[in-house]
């Protein structure tokens, strides 16, 4: 008798998630730079990245980590959804529920994290939900430590997960623990397992730093 053999539905819907184009938010971010009347060199110093940096997102050629699209939507006064293209929409009552199916998440793709965008749906939320897989396994991995305004929490789904910060501190995590932290502390996650580590992250930018509105 042959046994028929499926295949593993979460992997199945994982291949399945749509995929965030790196051009064509590079084309949010050109659109939104240029509707403001900066340059790059203008942007550059607002927000302290790297002219050639911001040139090679607005392209398409390379991803941001968070905190360079945090702090460029911090210095283009823009909702960090917009970035992605969500246009925030006037508030006519009480916030709807947005339901993301397992796999079905947006995946924007880095070399060292793979962040699956949850509720992207949803504009003008003050919480940046995602569930992410980490496949850096040393901090020379990065150029330099992660840092954004706001506070940061994660929770390990999976693997072993290293969370290794520019002040010498360092937490291991297992499956079922978690980290809430200050997010402007420089910061790396890093995977001790042999797979990729698969968390659950989200982030809460601080008050004063919110944009005022969103185009």
């Amino acid at each position: 008798m042959v046994k028929a053999v499926t295949k593993d539905p979460v992997a199945n819907a994982h291949e399945a998630a749509p995929v965030l184009d790196h051009k064509l938010v590079g084309g949010h971010l050109r659109q939104a730079r240029k509707a403001r009347g900066l340059t790059l060199t203008e942007l550059s110093e607002r927000s302290g990245i790297a002219v050639s940096t911001i040139s090679k997102a607005e392209r398409g050629d390379i991803a941001l980590t968070y905190d360079k699209f945090a702090a460029l939507a911090h210095s283009l006064d823009l909702e960090f959804d917009a970035i992605f293209g969500r246009r925030r929409k006037p508030a006519t009552g009480a916030m709807k529920p947005s339901f993301t199916a397992s796999g079905k998440q947006e995946i924007y793709d880095t070399p060292n994290y793979e962040y699956g965008m949850l509720a992207n749906n949803l504009t003008g939320k003050r919480m940046v939900p995602m569930r992410a897989h980490i496949r850096a396994r040393a901090v020379s991995d990065f150029p330099e430590y992660i840092r954004h305004s706001g506070e940061e929490f994660v929770f390990l789904l999976s693997g072993k997960l290293e969370l290794r910060f520019e002040n010498g501190k360092a937490f291991r995590l297992t499956p079922g623990d978690s980290l809430y932290f200050d997010s402007s502390v420089g910061h790396v996650y890093l995977s001790l397992s042999k797979d990729d580590a698969e968390v659950l992250v989200c982030c809460v930018d601080t008050d004063e730093y919110r944009p005022s509105g969103a185009i």
